[in-house]
């Protein structure tokens, strides 16, 4: 197995799946390299894993998800080597593993989109920040049970992603209004409660996100505006940040930008951290958790 045909793989899904999230995509591909590339031994197929996990991570494309999430699946399915004496039984129930897991992740948006609906109330005023598939997902929810609010959208530079994320909630009949994510503070004082998207959350409750959610989330508590964040628990990562030069440079940047050999330091980031303070609740497919309850579902999720 070659690190280019895995790349082809996960950055083909990437394409064609406009609403498959990197994680999700990543997983699909490991699951792909357990069908298709055979092998003789657990020793062998655990080697072409791991070169997928590497390969994926050098995709140019963002990173923190591909990491917790590609971490909890192979953690998922290895478990089957204890099990069994034969590697083609073994082989068989990584495969079946593999695929409940899958289906656990893809019912994941929709279980945490539910847990969000009873805190969207009619007439109320909602900021989000940038672009967030679950985000999408539980206003699409509320709508369709008729309730009528309106969303401020930030633009969210470099990419400009809250633009999509506007346009998608015009499309479904909602009231948005996109902002420049400097307004974001002048917005908050018309705002009933912020909802934010995460593409990892750490073991201390935090997040890791697109760049300027640090910011919004400092604003909305010195607004004493309620922080929630949609996640799913495949983005649970055990990693324990205490500030932003903490967040490892493969979170940070692109593969592309790290290799280049340009100074870091004058690069623009992908992700910032939020620690835990500043999130008032986690709406995940486990439950509604404060921060300090991440720990205790990681333990079980590795168990």
């Amino acid at each position: 197995m070659k690190k280019e045909e895995v790349q082809e793989i996960f950055l083909k899904i990437m394409r064609e799946e406009e609403d498959v999230s990197a994680g999700v995509a990543a997983i699909r591909t490991l699951l792909t390299v357990i069908e298709n590339y055979k092998v003789a031994t657990v020793r062998e197929l655990d080697l072409n894993l791991q070169l997928a996990v590497d390969a994926m991570r050098n995709c140019n494309q963002p990173v923190t998800a591909i990491n917790s999430g590609c971490e909890l699946f192979m953690r998922f399915i290895t478990l089957a080597k204890l099990d069994v004496k034969s590697f083609e039984e073994c082989e068989l129930i990584m495969k079946h593993r593999g695929h409940i897991f899958l289906d656990t992740l893809l019912e994941a948006r929709g279980k945490v989109a539910k847990q969000t609906l009873p805190f969207i109330s009619d007439g109320c005023r909602i900021l989000t920040h940038s672009r967030s598939r679950v985000v999408l997902q539980a206003m699409l929810e509320a709508a369709k049970e008729n309730k009528r609010f309106q969303v401020y959208v930030t633009m969210s530079a470099p990419d400009n992603s809250g633009e999509l994320m506007h346009k998608q909630l015009e499309a479904a009949g909602i009231d948005a209004t996109l902002i420049l994510d400097a307004a974001a503070g002048y917005v908050l004082e018309q705002v009933d409660l912020v909802l934010l998207g995460a593409e990892g959350v750490t073991e201390s409750g935090g997040i890791i996100n697109k760049i300027g959610t640090y910011t919004v989330a400092m604003a909305a508590q010195e607004l004493k505006r309620p922080v929630y964040v949609l996640t799913e628990s495949f983005k649970f990562s055990r990693t324990y940040p205490l500030n932003q030069q903490d967040l490892p440079n493969e979170f940070k940047y692109l593969s592309g930008v790290i290799k280049s050999g340009n100074n870091l330091q004058k690069q623009h980031p992908l992700v910032d951290y939020t620690p835990p303070s500043y999130i008032t609740l986690l709406f995940t497919d486990l439950g509604i958790l404060t921060p300090s309850a991440v720990s205790d579902e990681l333990i079980k999720l590795y168990l």
